[in-house]
């Protein structure tokens, strides 16, 4: 497999910091040590620094018998760029109070802090989402919004990213949040590299549903996934939802239906979102004028193609291009 490159003027990433504490859920950590602290010889950049970090003794004793040895203490948290909570192991327990001043301190001083489930409640505590968006497990929601009612709860989203604090759904959805921090720091190529060694989909969205039914077979040979690999092959050409409804066999009515509950997103907002994935690779990849990958993603006007892609990435398609396109080597 050829090296993955990104540019050499990008700063380095930085220290990430995963917090572990005596009952601590094994399956988010593990999220945390696969993406950020592996070593990735795929790539010829600096990658994370990693570091886990105890918050209650050098020793905790995870969920399934499993103990986990810390690096460095609490203190240690003032050198990280990146602060990972797992899972918190009860919502109804205030978190040790060491361990929000340090947080709330290293995110006074510009760390970013991404927790995975239950790990909300450990941001919250330490204030950092006071009149903020944020996400969980929809099984916490409730005692969420009971527990921190000054949080504007998003109820069916994998994750909810509000600049230097990201919180993310079930267990899972914590690995589309780090592959998103990921995708922030070094860009789709490279999230994408990293998604594949986890043999996972390159992009889910955070505002897909946290819970959707399995995709239906809808008649013999022919699938939402067929119907969707289609449209994925023509995204430079208009695509109709009536069109694609005809292809899976449906009327439209029951097309959108059976999308939803297949991918917990519309047709429409599906499309919106393969468009700036597909806007994203070529900006990264090419040397393609920005009104010809306009055209490329389907979009008729740069403007509506400009608009468009600032506000789904957050930036405009030019400074993207600038923050991550291939250098020459």
């Amino acid at each position: 497999m050829p090296r993955a490159t990104a540019n050499t003027h990008r700063p380095d990433p930085g220290l990430v910091a995963v917090i572990t504490y005596d009952g601590l859920c094994t399956f988010e950590f593990g999220i945390a040590v696969e993406v950020f602290g592996l070593p990735r010889p795929e790539f010829d950049f600096s990658w994370y620094g990693f570091t886990v970090v105890s918050a209650e003794g050098r020793r905790s004793r995870a969920i399934g018998g499993i103990v986990v040895e810390a690096d460095a203490p609490l203190a240690h948290l003032r050198d990280a760029s990146t602060i990972i909570v797992p899972g918190w192991r009860d919502r109804n327990e205030r978190p040790p109070e060491r361990l929000l001043r340090a947080i709330a301190q290293a995110a006074a001083r510009g760390a970013r802090c991404l927790s995975i489930c239950s790990g909300v409640f450990v941001l919250a505590a330490a204030g950092l989402l006071d009149g903020k968006r944020a996400t969980t497990h929809w099984r916490h929601m409730p005692d969420l919004k009971r527990l921190y009612p000054g949080i504007r709860v998003e109820e069916d989203t994998l994750y909810v990213d509000e600049g230097n604090v990201i919180t993310s759904a079930g267990s899972a959805a914590g690995i589309d949040a780090c592959l998103h921090l990921v995708r922030r720091d070094f860009g789709s190529k490279v999230a994408n590299a990293v998604a594949r060694r986890l043999v996972m989909p390159p992009h889910r969205d955070g505002g897909q549903a946290q819970y959707v039914v399995a995709p239906l077979q809808v008649r013999p040979g022919r699938t939402i996934g067929e119907v969707m690999d289609w449209a994925r092959a023509r995204l430079a050409q208009p695509i109709a939802i009536g069109t694609m409804a005809k292809r899976a066999g449906m009327s439209e009515r029951t097309f959108l239906r059976r999308f939803d509950e297949a991918t917990g997103s519309s047709p429409a907002s599906w499309l919106q979102q393969e468009r700036m994935a597909r806007a994203r690779e070529l900006l990264e990849n090419g040397t393609l004028s920005l009104a010809d990958i306009s055209v490329q993603c389907g979009y008729r006007s740069l403007e509506t193609f400009r608009v468009a892609f600032r506000r789904s990435v957050g930036t405009s398609p030019a400074a993207y291009r600038a923050r991550f396109a291939a250098r020459p080597r």
